[in-house]
């Protein structure tokens, strides 16, 4: 795997939008978690605990501690103090800050200087030198600071060109300040050290909370049963593994024998500050601080609002209600006093993004959401390969095992080997009591025998015995072999029937028996269950077949011949066929013949089973047959590794029923897609994929490691699978050290260009100079993701959840519309016209009238593309100082903040024109906030014309879309009749197809974006709304207005599923 000095090349976003407005007027507030609370002075009890508090925190590193000469020999740890401290409150961060660092200033004129900043004694003011000026103006007092912003977000930032371009994104923070909104911009050392002064910044705006020393009071006094405030440190530690599960106890009595040591106490009692002491040096998780510190407006937790602001701005969920959030927070709040008083502290934040709740697969995903009316072959089908052997091809022992497991993980075509003897029904017994307690939907079963003809008389006794009313026998079909079917059964109308595959006699086949040809399938197993068989490929060879066992195959097994002879007489074979493909042939196929591939199996079932040379039962990459079509890729499920991970990845996004839709481009009967496509897909809509990892906890050491002693380097792997332009790896830095939970921090970003084939996998390792070592892994569907930060549960090498192990990432989905590649960091939106736009065009067919009918589709075609390439959206972001992934509320949130007076009025009003959200000054504004006004008044403009023009533009579309489709059937006669043949005709024939995925997926992208529009200007009135900007005359009106001008909030698949009702629906 491919180590990355500086993963994102600084061109990655954040993907975490960190601007939380704060209050328009503000005093110096400070404060910090208090020992049990007093009547003594806030600002008195924060100036001492500051002077008093060790200056440490789990993200200020060790210099000792790091490689030296690029790395460090692996050794047996000794010792116990670790290397790095926890942040327990924000006097770490504050301490950091008095004692001072040096920070990069950056100025508008590219000029870069190097400052040594510190906090003023007092938390008043922040100090810098050298400076030219005298001390008393070389400050920043913190009651002028309006905002802390991170990241590259301000003017300076991004226009300073290639300057900015070279600066550290996670690095970089500024302070706006003043009245007139200047910005002090400025870059760390290291992400590490400005999350620390980003933390400590909007900590000084905010009030203390002693929610979380009074909790762990209470809990404290509960098993101090005495009431003396000592407890034994069994009791204590016993405690403190209950209140957080995952933690290891030896940690936690390591840390009390540390305590104890430093006290030099003679009993191993533990006292109630003792006990508070440890839990938050152990159990506070320093990214879910940070967190909550940028989240929360006043005070040390959430209330709804703020709840209720994360989830939709964040967390994708613009349906959360109050009432929701106080379900919320009642259920994951541990502190009495929280529940109360409607207030998620620390501890239940942290539980909060730690539950099932805040996966990173969508819940709705864990039941059945796909439709499952279509045809069989429109869906991919968990396939299992021998999973009755329990090792490898040659000497792996035969057992029912396998095939209990497969059943039970979702897989819906077995194969059985067969052979004469007297074995057969317990086998047939236990599918049959396992076939449908994990999926109701049709079970295959993929029957390989080599059986002398009265043996397959018993078999088929045996099936009818064994399965009775279950097996859909021929008879039972709607329509028979030699009918006129258009497509086959859906797997809802196939439901809790099995269905045999299988060497199927002619239907004209007169007589008891007679011979089928067995080309190049092999026969084979292990034990008694099979024989043991490998074919020559190319061999054809013939077999026996009793009719009474063909009369109860209801899908017949056909071999590669069938593909070739379709392709050369464009004829589909009977649909209830099933093609059988080696690997090597199958892959020669997805790379030779792509289109034909996937055109094969829009109707025909394929399968592809691994190569006979891999005795070790190693499996395939799946990948690589899904994209063209194969619906059933068959693996060895009793062998763990990379390629069964992406299998339970891709099955488990529709609840794990062993069906998976395919790709709407593979299934409609007129459209093009190649499996080596190397750009964009014609009609799907490109995506970027933002992910920043953030932390990982509670990793285990890894399997067998034991020798290695307790200290692991562990590093995270991200891997994205789908098509050629998809496929890309990234990794993170290598903790050093930092035991089982590190601190990443850091961003990733990846081009999607068919989101329907995309996977994402997270490997962690152990980094090793023998070998990295596998501690975790985690795969999941990029139509799955679920946007916000998320934890990510780890699973072992056999697919086991691993207890209480996870990572912590933030994850950003957004359209890259056009399909064009992504703006380079520190160029302005504003800047990338029309001229740099990349125009979809339509294929040339060589038949003229073809041609003449689709020539009219150009002038709409570009029309769309200018419609929806909207930069307008990106530019009133950047103004506001927020990435292009943040929500159009927190962009409303921080112009309010720029519109309040001091005294609490706004300076803008927002009515309705023509049903459109407008701002219209109240008061004289400052030349900013008069930009920042022109920007969404631009941006409303551009939404106003797309909204009345895409319905026309896309009926044009849609008209050449239908025209066009009339030469469909007559398509090749056409072509003849203009001369073409061979090679020409199936040119043309492709360009055809091409033209009208092209014109059906601009208009659906059209339709998509103007629904998007919709929402987006609705969302804006309720945020306007929801910050004051609007007066009661017209906030009355506004539902009435907005009714009229069709601005309704629905739930679509292209306005971007994961910002509607998915997810937390109750909230």
């Amino acid at each position: 795997m491919s180590e990355r000095d500086e993963c994102g090349d600084g061109l990655c976003s954040d993907g975490a939008p960190d601007y939380i407005p704060t209050r328009a007027s503000r005093g110096r507030r400070s404060g910090v978690i208090l020992p049990g609370g007093g009547s003594q002075d806030t600002d008195t009890i924060l100036l001492e605990s500051v002077k008093a508090a060790p200056r440490r925190s789990s993200i200020i590193k060790d210099p000792s501690v790091q490689k030296v000469g690029g790395g460090r020999k692996k050794t047996v740890s000794f010792s116990s103090i670790p290397s790095e401290k926890k942040v327990s409150s924000a006097a770490d961060c504050l301490a950091f800050m008095q004692g001072g660092c040096e920070l990069k200033k950056i100025r508008p004129n590219s000029r870069v200087y190097c400052r040594f900043y510190t906090l003023d004694q007092d938390l008043s003011c922040i100090r810098w030198e050298p400076s030219k000026k005298d001390g008393d103006r070389a400050r920043l007092d913190i009651s002028s600071i309006r905002e802390v912003r991170t990241g590259k977000s301000t003017e300076t930032f991004l226009h300073n060109g290639p300057l900015s371009e070279q600066l550290a994104e996670e690095a970089a923070f500024s302070v706006i300040h003043g009245e007139d909104y200047q910005s002090l911009d400025l870059v760390a050392l290291s992400a590490d050290v400005a999350n620390i002064w980003v933390t400590g910044l909007r900590y000084l705006l905010a009030h203390p909370s002693i929610m979380r020393s009074e909790w762990l009071a209470a809990e404290f006094g509960q098993v101090d049963e005495d009431g003396y405030g000592i407890v034994s440190e069994d009791v204590a530690v016993a405690t403190i593994c209950k209140l957080c599960p995952g933690i290891k106890e030896a940690k936690v009595r390591l840390r009390f024998k540390e305590i104890q040591r430093s006290k030099e106490k003679l009993t191993s009692h533990v006292t109630r500050e003792e006990f508070q002491e440890a839990y938050c040096e152990l159990c506070t998780r320093p990214d879910v601080y940070f967190l909550l510190v940028q989240l929360s407006k006043d005070r040390e937790c959430l209330d709804p609002q703020d709840l209720r602001l994360f989830l939709e701005t964040e967390q994708g969920l613009s349906l959360a209600t109050t009432e929701g959030c106080w379900e919320l927070l009642k259920r994951y709040e541990p502190s009495v006093q929280g529940k109360e008083r409607g207030l998620l502290g620390l501890d239940g934040f942290a539980r909060y993004l730690q539950s099932p709740e805040c996966q990173l697969l969508d819940p709705e995903h864990q039941g059945i959401c796909q439709d499952m009316n279509m045809p069989l072959s429109h869906y991919y089908i968990s396939t299992s390969y021998r999973s009755y052997l329990l090792d490898d091809q040659v000497h792996g022992r035969a057992d029912l095992g396998g095939l209990i497991k497969a059943l039970q993980s979702g897989c819906r075509c077995l194969e059985l080997g067969v052979t004469d003897g007297p074995e057969g029904e317990p086998l047939l017994g236990v599918v049959n009591k396992y076939a449908f307690l994990t999926s109701q939907y049709p079970l295959l079963v993929y029957l390989c025998q080599r059986c002398s003809p009265g043996q397959q008389r018993t078999m088929a006794q045996h099936l009818k015995k064994v399965f009775g009313s279950r097996l859909y026998t021929p008879e039972a079909l709607p329509v028979s072999l030699g009918g006129r079917a258009t497509t086959l059964p859906s797997p809802e109308q196939l439901k809790g029937r099995i269905l045999i595959v299988g060497k199927k006699l002619p239907p004209e086949q007169e007589g008891s028996d007679g011979e089928v040809s067995e080309e190049d399938e092999e026969i084979g197993g292990g034990g008694p269950l099979a024989g043991r068989r490998m074919t020559i490929p190319g061999e054809e060879e013939k077999l026996r077949l009793h009719k009474e066992l063909s009369d109860l195959v209801a899908i017949a097994r056909i071999g590669s011949r069938s593909f070739y002879a379709q392709r050369a007489s464009q004829r589909q074979p009977p649909y209830w066929t099933l093609c059988s493909l080696g690997e090597g042939e199958a892959g020669r196929l997805t790379s030779e013949s792509p289109e034909d591939l996937v055109m094969f199996t829009k109707r025909t079932l394929t399968r592809v089973r691994p190569s006979s040379v891999r005795l070790d039962s190693s499996n395939p990459n799946p990948q690589g047959y899904w994209k063209g079509g194969v619906q059933l890729v068959a693996l060895n499920q009793q062998t763990p590794g990379a390629m069964l991970d992406l299998h339970r990845g891709r099955f488990s996004q529709n609840g794990g029923c062993g069906y998976v839709l395919r790709p709407a481009v593979m299934r409609d009967e007129v459209s093009y897609f190649s499996a080596h496509t190397q750009g964009c897909v014609p009609g799907v809509p490109a995506q970027t994929l933002r992910i920043k990892v953030i932390s990982a906890h509670n990793l285990p050491k890894p399997q067998g490691s034991g020798a290695k002693g307790e200290v692991i380097d562990p590093y995270v792997v991200l891997e994205l699978h789908g098509v050629p332009a998809d496929c890309a790896e990234q990794r993170t830095r290598t903790a050093a050290q930092n035991q089982d939970d590190p601190l990443f921090d850091e961003t990733f970003e990846f081009q999607v260009n068919m989101p329907e084939l995309a996977l994402l996998r997270f490997v962690v390792l152990d980094d090793d100079y023998i070998g990295d070592d596998f501690i975790g892994q985690y795969s999941v569907a990029f139509e799955c993701l679920q946007p916000g930060y998320r934890n990510v549960p780890l699973l072992g090498l056999a697919g086991d959840p691993l207890p209480h192990t996870s990572l912590f990432v933030h994850v950003a989905v957004t359209n890259r519309r056009g399909g064009g590649k992504a703006h380079r960091r520190g160029l302005s939106v504003r800047r990338v016209g029309r001229r740099g736009r990349e125009y979809v065009t339509l294929r040339h067919t060589g038949i003229k009238v073809v041609d003449e009918t689709f020539k009219p589709a150009s002038g709409p075609l570009k029309e769309a593309t200018d419609l929806r390439e909207d930069s307008t959206t990106a530019s009133f972001k950047e103004q506001c100082g927020l990435p292009t992934v943040a929500k159009l509320k927190q962009c409303i949130q921080s112009l309010a903040t720029r519109l309040q007076s001091p005294e609490g009025s706004m300076g803008a009003s927002m009515v309705l024109k023509e049903g459109y959200p407008s701002l219209e000054p109240l008061v004289s504004l400052s030349e900013p906030t008069r930009k920042l006004l022109a920007a969404y008044d631009t941006m409303i403009g551009a939404q106003k014309q797309l909204i009345e023009n895409a319905d026309g533009v896309q009926e044009r579309i849609a008209q050449v879309q239908r025209e066009g489709m009339d030469f469909h059937e007559e398509l090749s006669r056409l072509g003849e009749k203009e001369g073409l043949k061979g090679r020409k005709l199936n040119k043309a024939v492709e360009s055809f197809t091409w033209n009208i995925t092209v014109l059906k997926g601009q208009s659906d992208l059209l339709r998509g974006a103007k629904l998007d529009s919709l929402d987006a200007l609705r969302q804006l009135a309720l945020a306007c709304e929801a910050c004051g900007l609007t007066s009661s005359s017209s906030s009355n009106s506004s539902s009435s207005s907005f009714s009229t001008a069709e601005l309704h909030y629905s739930s679509h698949p292209l306005s971007g599923r994961r910002s509607s009702t998915h997810g937390n629906g109750r909230i």
